[in-house]
């Protein structure tokens, strides 16, 4: 399959708290700058004929009524927890919109949590304007949603197992803070590269500020993109001038074309 061109849109690039943070006075939280305000991380990638959103956090709804969009063709998850999950239920929009079920992608782990989360979902007596979804099952094998060709690539956010994907030539990580050199291979020399960088200070799950910049050295992408960002790794504009010159901090509604 030829790879198609690709539209990345950055929905939010937040941590689990967002930026600001509930009752926190530190510059970050206090800036004015619309790049630190940050939602919870999601992305959506699409080619001219295919739309999917990578996890689904707290504020899709509001990701997608500020991203306009009218259409989603499938969701993938990277993981089970709530900042990636929550906001499951609008996908009932699209039910509505489409007329028909919404493709979820996620590892036999992650369908055990959101069916906890969302058990209503799957009931056997449904109750009317549920969301509809049809759910498969991601391995380690590649797979495709349309013409869009994805690939699965094995992370740890501590000791959790994390899906990180790789689509045609972009390549995206988040909640992760190891890679084994086997699945590193996987993302080697994309042409963008997504990588978490939760603060500058060691985390038990998440790359630190330095450790993704290693990382993106080490992958030796033709540009790359911080995410996952907490309030406290520091000001956008001032965390931008320590970055080599094709590493940028991702902010929320930033588009990419690759």
């Amino acid at each position: 399959m030829k790879t198609p061109d690709l539209k990345v849109t950055f929905l939010g690039t937040g941590t689990s708290q967002g930026v600001p943070v509930i009752g926190c006075r530190c510059e970050v939280c206090r800036s004015k700058n619309p790049k630190d305000k940050r939602l919870r991380t999601s992305v959506m990638v699409e080619s001219s004929a295919t739309r999917v959103v990578i996890d689904t956090g707290p504020d899709f709804r509001q990701q997608l009524l500020v991203a306009g969009t009218d259409r989603l063709d499938a969701v993938i998850f990277t993981h089970e927890h709530k900042d990636h999950i929550a906001g499951l239920d609008e996908v009932r929009a699209f039910n509505f919109i489409q007329k028909r079920k919404i493709p979820v992608y996620a590892t036999t782990r992650v369908q055990e949590a959101i069916k906890r989360e969302f058990a209503y979902i799957f009931s056997e007596e449904k109750y009317p304007g549920i969301p509809e979804i049809e759910v498969f099952t991601i391995g380690s094998d590649p797979f495709c949603i349309g013409d869009l060709s994805i690939t699965p690539v094995d992370v740890l956010h501590y000791q959790m197992p994390v899906k990180a994907f790789r689509i045609g030539d972009f390549s995206y990580v988040t909640d992760a803070n190891f890679i084994s050199d086997t699945e590193k291979q996987k993302l080697r020399n994309s042409t963008v590269l997504v990588v978490n960088a939760l603060r500058r200070e060691e985390h038990i799950s998440h790359f630190t500020f330095q450790q993704a910049l290693d990382l993106i050295k080490e992958l030796n992408p033709q540009k790359a993109y911080l995410t996952h960002i907490s309030h406290q790794l520091g000001l956008h504009e001032q965390v931008s001038k320590e970055l080599p010159s094709n590493v940028e901090l991702a902010f929320d509604r930033l588009q990419i074309i690759l």
